[in-house]
């Protein structure tokens, strides 16, 4: 079963307070979402830190519900 991009937002700033999150559909069919996401809580993370705290923020949907997510982070500017 697919996820709402509204479920998906929801879950990541459950886990990082503060964060700016956008989600999209990649192709319309809830499956394939890009997200980007600017957080603080970045800083002193590398690019694969922050991956894994985005992944551990979605509490395992990855590769079941939510099957593929185009990822970028950043720290606000």
């Amino acid at each position: 079963m697919p996820m709402a991009a509204e479920d998906i937002k929801n879950m990541i700033a459950a886990a990082m307070p503060g964060a700016t999150i956008e989600i999209k559909d990649l192709a319309g069919d809830g499956d394939h979402y890009a997200a980007h996401v600017v957080w603080d809580g970045f800083a002193a993370m590398n690019r694969l830190a922050r991956t894994r705290a985005v992944y551990a923020a979605l509490g395992g949907k990855m590769g079941g519900e939510l099957h593929a997510l185009q990822l970028t982070t950043a720290l606000p500017e």
